[in-house]
C-alpha cells in the first residue's frame, strides 16, 4: 500500500504545482506605481497596435471608428470570438478600470474579475510592451467616447468555453522573448517592437499548432486564413524567402496599400494600412528594416 500512497501523494502535488503554474497572474498595483500616462504619446501606441480595429463596430467609418463598442466577429477553428466593448463606460465597457487592470489585460490576459482572457485579444504579442507604452495607451483611451452596448458573449463549445484550461495555454506559449534576437540597429529594433509587440504581425502570418499556439520555428512563414469559408484563404509568408520587395516598396504597400505589381490590399490588412498610413513613415520603414531581417523560411 505504501507505494500507491506514495504515487498518489506524488500525483497531487504535481496536480496542485500544475494548478498553480496555470492561475491567473494579474499585475498589481505596485507593478505600475509611479507611472504616469501620456495620451498623446498613447495615440500612436493605439494606432500602432489597431486597437480600434477590432474593437470598433463593424463597417464604422471616420469619428466612429473610436467609439469601441465591439461587436465585430472572428472565425476560427476553436470557434467565433466576439470583440468585446472596451470604451469608457463604466458598466460596459472599462471605464471603471484601473491602470494595473488594465496592465493586466494587455499584458497578462487576465480580466480584472482574475479570469484568464481569450488570446483572440494578442496579449501574447502585448507582453512585450514596455509598461510605460501600456500607461500611455489607457490615458489615451481615457479620453474617448463611452458607448452603453453590452459585450456579446463568444460563441465557443467544449472544451474551448473552459477558461480555466487557459492557464495552461498561457503556461506553453505566453511569452516576453523576441522571435528575432540579436544585435539590431536602433530602425531593426524599432521595427521588432512594431512587429512583434504593437502591430502583432505574427498572429496573422505565422502557422499555428493545434492548440493555436504559434509555430515560432516558421515565423512569419504564412498561415491558414480562418475568415474565409472555404478553407482553402492564405495569410502570405512574409519572411525573406517570399517577400521580395524592396524597403522601399514594404513602407509603400504599408502606407498606401499598393504592392508594386499595382495590386491593393484587402481583407483586414486594410485596418493595418490605415493604421500605418497615420503613423510617422518611420514607423513603416523600421518594419521594413525588420522584416529583411527575420529569418527565412520557405
Amino acid at each position: 500500500m505504501r507505494p500507491i500512497r506514495t504515487l498518489l501523494l506524488l500525483a497531487l502535488a504535481a496536480g496542485g504545482v500544475l494548478f498553480w503554474l496555470t492561475l491567473p497572474k494579474p499585475l498589481s498595483d505596485q507593478d505600475v506605481a509611479g507611472l504616469t500616462g501620456d495620451a498623446g504619446k498613447g495615440q500612436r501606441i493605439f494606432t500602432a497596435a489597431g486597437c480600434a480595429s477590432c474593437h470598433m463596430a463593424d463597417g464604422a467609418k471616420g469619428e466612429d471608428q473610436l467609439v469601441l463598442k465591439g461587436g465585430q466577429r472572428f472565425a476560427s477553428p476553436f470557434g467565433t470570438f466576439v470583440a468585446p466593448n472596451i470604451s469608457q463606460d463604466t458598466e460596459q465597457g472599462i471605464g471603471g478600470w484601473t491602470l494595473a487592470q488594465f496592465a493586466s489585460a494587455v499584458k497578462r490576459g487576465v480580466s480584472p474579475e482574475g479570469e484568464h482572457l481569450y488570446p483572440a485579444f494578442p496579449y501574447a504579442a502585448y507582453a512585450k510592451m514596455q509598461m510605460q507604452d501600456v500607461a500611455d495607451l489607457f490615458a489615451y483611451m481615457k479620453t474617448l467616447p463611452a458607448d452603453p452596448t453590452p459585450s456579446a458573449a463568444h460563441e465557443l463549445g467544449f472544451p474551448f468555453n473552459i477558461r480555466m484550461t487557459l492557464g495552461g495555454w498561457k503556461f506553453l506559449y505566453l511569452s516576453q522573448d523576441w522571435a528575432l534576437p540579436g544585435n539590431l540597429t536602433p530602425t531593426e529594433d524599432r521595427g521588432r517592437y512594431l512587429a512583434e509587440a504593437l502591430s502583432h504581425c505574427a498572429e496573422c502570418h505565422t502557422p499555428r499548432d493545434r492548440l493555436g499556439g504559434l509555430d515560432t520555428g516558421r515565423w512569419l512563414a504564412g498561415a491558414a486564413d480562418p475568415s474565409d469559408p472555404t478553407g482553402k484563404g492564405r495569410v502570405p509568408n512574409i519572411t525573406p524567402a517570399k517577400l521580395g520587395w524592396s524597403e522601399e516598396e514594404i513602407v509603400a504597400y504599408l502606407t498606401t496599400g499598393f504592392t508594386p505589381e499595382f495590386d491593393s490590399v484587402g481583407g483586414h490588412m486594410a485596418h493595418v494600412v490605415e493604421n500605418y498610413a497615420k503613423l510617422p513613415v518611420e514607423d513603416a520603414a523600421a518594419v521594413a528594416a525588420y522584416l529583411k531581417r527575420v529569418e527565412p523560411v520557405e
